[in-house]
């Protein structure tokens, strides 16, 4: 139609390009399939073509170190002459580090060891001159705790990049609600996750495409518009960050020579994840979705939609890795800072910041997710035992030196037939209760002897710190021991003692120490025809606990092991018994360090109607303990030929130490399982008898409630869900009459069943022989001798997380002492008039303290509320010594340091503070000035 001069002629309308954002990274598993300096040789290569392109550029913008900061201090180890390049690229913002150090697993380390991953992530980004990014990069990560929102939030960080643990979302963005209500931006990658630009466009897993113009052009728009169509605010993320992979040039200059227009409505830009936040961050209010609490959704969806997998076994694989790290947590975190603080403000000693921050790092380089997790081949985890065993002799000699420093500055000194003991509690509440300590006595004290002189006893008498006399109940003893004493100046001294493990009464003040003396047993009178020997020093045995040959009954709880070795237990304040507790069960395991892999050809075997042995081990005033040996036949391993367990049968001995002591609501279980067996999982089952739907157990600052049972549709996942939970120290399930609690040491794994008698099942340990692109490896088989330490608690009506997150601190760190001669004394003294028994710092209200240390010139107090109400805490500094300084002021901060409002005045040397449920709170301290 011809156009009059009234309808001109229209332009045509130009479509407005959306941003895209193009970040470039490599996901960097510092050693998995591959041992760590195998990978390193590929790190350095890959990093010397991309600084190389960087600078000549042929890369239009910055590179991203996976959100970690650890990947350029292995590279500089090999190329030093390259630092300042780094760093002045650093500057630039050329190259985008941190905030992690290293990616870790959340599960399988302690939220105390997440924070301090984060902020030597950070101080090492800063050190390199770079800004540490503030992108919450946790991408390969299984599952994710509660608590990553408020940690994350913590440190300033705007937004987290996730795949695991969660189902595709409506949209690509969604708002994480945390366990404590703090909400948290969330980018969901795609199908493949983090590799969904490399699947889709440079199709990294079919290894022989080339690339191909036209090809590569498709599937770069397909990309395009999927990543488009997730959703709806402008920018569009496209992250080309697959494992280990390099960038392939081609690929590269195609997306940046395309232009915008009517068949590319794109603007690509070579970005970071910081600068897609920036563009993105103004929208966030159109946000809709919200997700809520841990992140634990298996993959269901078919491949072809989603390739999501949470892989829930690396919970128990390797158990011996999840051990030695939570004694590596328990020393750093309980033992060697607090300790170190209390030394330097009490005694005069240097701090060991130092120190502790390498040791810190020596076990941060063990905790990403493919190390910790145990799901390596075995050279990787050869390689973790020497970084654990760096770790705990730096902390192990931070924590002798300060109690030593502590224990010479006490007033007075030992006598010549004296030893000063002094005992320390982790705990910031005070300790009562009857402890086991084993006395280092010179060897040429004098010993007596029993009727006619069948074994030498050293005799010896133990005073509190008030001056009264101790009574003790002698256990054990280990006679003319090897010991060490470091001179400054001289050689080192050999020499011996007699070791006398005895149980006894014990208070100690709250996160402080009280000093026992020991002196020698009186001589007998001159004129006994027997002298020179000592007079017996002996105390009431009697009575004890046991109340016959398999039973013990401490008044609180009793007791009673069965013909096949499992326990019945009483619970004398409410007349509850539980039946079968102690029972094993052990079943095929034909999968890796990321499955359980349960054989359909499967014979579950317990221990039912197993022979067992009972011995009495002791029996006293203080403590009774028996020993029982439970001997299983179970299957030699598991035939893969056949795909059933073999029909050859062998012996599983399993030897528990069970112990009572007085005063005590637990029963303390010790059991060393001498494994001869392949291809097995072993638990031990605690029927509960409660009458609820639901178990609680701990987590990173966190105490979670999960629903008991399998989801009714489990059978059409592709990923089927399990019924094992992870938990940092302890599960429960009781009603408002009745339930158990079991807490554990090193042990992730555990199991509220759903059956009638709602039984918990503890994972001991699995044993595969499955490794990642190998035929198999032996050191998965866990062969040889394991041992497990678990307490057993009765519950009577509500949970108490706060008793029973102490309970898994005690049982994780235990009580340390150390041991002094007057010669010791003189040798480590630094300052002097301490008293012999004092606190550094009581905390009081239902909150969990995970960190007491210096930093810089202050103390940092961290704490948390692991209940779902405000609880008012207490910190009180007056049970310091008068001579110490107490406290004037506090300042609140959050997990970099920043002050979070005014500081605040300590009155009266205590500080109150209002948490908040779930609530993590940081307190920094001034040193204050000396009491009155």
């Amino acid at each position: 139609m011809k156009r009059s001069p009234d309808h001109p002629k229209k332009k045509p309308t130009k479509t407005r390009a959306r941003p895209v954002h193009y970040v470039l990274s490599t996901h960097w598993d510092r050693e998995w399939y591959q041992p760590f300096q195998v990978y390193r040789q590929r790190l350095v290569h890959l990093l010397d073509r991309t600084i190389d392109d960087i600078e000549a550029g042929k890369l239009k913008g910055p590179f991203t170190t996976d959100g970690q900061s650890i990947v350029l201090d292995d590279y500089l180890e090999v190329r030093p002459e390259r630092r300042a390049q780094v760093e002045r690229l650093a500057r630039e913002g050329r190259l985008k580090i941190g905030p992690w150090f290293v990616m870790p697993d959340e599960w399988l380390v302690s939220g105390e060891a997440i924070i301090r991953n984060l902020q030597l992530g950070r101080r090492i980004a800063q050190a390199y001159g770079g800004k540490p990014s503030d992108a919450g990069f946790v991408c390969d990560t299984f599952g994710h705790i509660g608590q990553l929102p408020q940690i994350l939030s913590g440190f300033g960080i705007k937004a987290g990049f996730l795949w695991r643990g969660l189902e595709p979302r409506p949209h690509a963005h969604f708002w994480w609600e945390g366990s404590d209500g703090t909400r948290l931006l969330c980018y969901r990658f795609g199908r493949t996750g983090y590799c969904d630009f490399s699947y889709d466009v440079r199709r990294c897993h079919q290894q022989d495409v080339r690339f191909e113009s036209e090809r590569a052009r498709r599937d770069l728009l397909a990309h395009l518009a999927k990543e488009a169509q997730r959703t709806a605010l402008p920018p569009v993320l496209v992250f080309d960050g697959a494992d280990h992979m390099e960038y392939e040039e081609e690929y590269y200059r195609m997306l940046f020579a395309a232009k915008p227009g009517a068949d590319f409505p794109y603007e690509v830009r070579h970005s970071t994840l910081d600068a897609y936040l920036a563009e993105l961050l103004p929208f966030a209010d159109s946000v809709k979705d919200v997700v809520k609490g841990e992140l634990r959704e298996r993959g269901v969806l078919p491949l072809v939609e989603d390739q999501q997998w949470l892989i829930p076994g690396v919970l128990s694989s390797r158990v011996w890795i999840k051990q030695q790290n939570a004694r590596c947590q328990a020393l750093l975190c309980h033992w060697a800072e607090p300790v170190g603080a209390m030394a330097s403000l009490l005694a005069g000693a240097q701090s060991p910041a130092g120190s502790l921050e390498v040791a810190w790092r020596w076990l941060l380089m063990n905790h990403p997710h493919d190390s910790i997790c145990g799901c390596s081949v075995d050279e990787v985890h050869e390689d973790m035992k020497y970084r654990f065993a760096q770790c705990r002799q730096i902390a192990e000699c931070t924590v002798t030196d300060g109690l030593r420093k502590l224990a010479a500055a006490v007033e007075g000194e030992p006598g010549a037939k004296e030893i000063r003991v002094l005992v320390a509690n982790p705990l910031t509440r005070d300790y009562d209760a009857t402890t086991e300590l084993t006395l280092q006595l010179p060897a040429e004290w004098q010993c007596f002897q029993e009727h006619f002189g069948f074994e030498p006893k050293p005799g010896f008498r133990l005073y509190a710190a008030d001056g009264k006399e101790v009574p003790y109940q002698r256990l054990a003893q280990d006679m003319n021991r090897a010991k060490v004493r470091i001179w400054p100046a001289k050689f080192a001294q050999s020499y011996k003692t007699n070791d006398i493990t005895v149980a006894l009464p014990l208070r100690i003040p709250a996160l402080g120490y009280t000093v026992l003396t020991v002196r020698e047993g009186e001589m007998a009178p001159k004129d006994d025809i027997s002298w020179p020997h000592q007079w017996p020093t002996r105390h009431p045995a009697a009575p004890g606990f046991a109340t016959s040959e398999r039973s013990l009954d401490n008044g609180i709880i009793a007791v009673t092991v069965e013909s096949s070795g499992s326990v019945t237990l009483a619970d004398r304040r409410n007349g509850e018994v539980y039946r079968r507790l102690l029972t094993f069960e052990d079943i095929a395991d034909i999968g890796d360090g990321w499955y359980h892999g349960q054989a359909v050809n499967d014979q579950a075997f317990v221990s039912t109607a197993c022979a067992s042995d009972v011995a009495l081990v002791a029996d006293g005033p203080q403590l009774a303990r028996l020993r029982v040996r439970t001997v299983m036949r179970v299957p030699v391993e598991f035939r893969f030929d056949r795909m059933v367990r073999s029909e050859q049968l062998t012996e599983l001995v399993i030897d528990s130490h069970l112990t009572l002591r007085k005063g005590s609501d637990r029963l303390e279980v010790s059991t060393t399982v001498q494994n001869t067996v392949r291809d097995h999982r072993l638990r031990v089952l605690l029927p509960t008898g409660a009458r609820t739907d639901v178990c609680l157990a701990d987590g990173a600052f966190d105490v979670v409630e999960r629903k008991i049972g399998l989801p009714t549709d489990n059978h059409v996942g592709r990923e089927m869900a399990v019924e094992t939970h992870p938990h940092q120290t302890w599960s429960a399930v009781a009603d408002r009459r009745r339930g158990l609690a079991v807490v554990t040491t090193g042990l992730l794994e555990a199991a509220a069943r759903d059956l009638p008698e709602r039984p918990l099942a503890l994972t001991l340990f699995r044993a595969t022989r499955r490794t990642v692109f190998t035929d198999g490896q032996p050191q998965g088989q866990l062969a040889g001798e394991l041992t497990f330490n678990y307490w057993i608690v009765p519950v009577q009506g509500p949970i108490d997380p706060v008793g029973l997150g102490e309970d898994g601190v005690l049982l994780g760190a235990g009580l340390r002492d150390v041991q002094m001669t007057a010669i010791d004394c003189r040798l480590h003294r630094q300052a002097s008039g301490l008293p012999p028994q004092a606190s550094f710092l009581r905390v009081q209200g239902k909150v969990l303290v995970t960190s007491v240390r210096e930093v810089g010139d202050r103390l940092e107090v961290r704490l948390y509320n692991p209940g779902n109400r405000s609880e008012l805490s207490v910190l009180d500094f007056r049970g310091r010594p008068r001579s110490a300084s107490r406290p004037d002021s506090v300042q609140p901060v959050d997990f970099t340091g920043r002050a979070i409002g005014r500081a605040q005045a300590v009155r009266d040397g205590r500080h109150r503070t209002r948490v908040r449920p779930k609530e993590i709170v940081t307190l920094r301290f001034d040193r204050g000035s000396t009491g009155a």
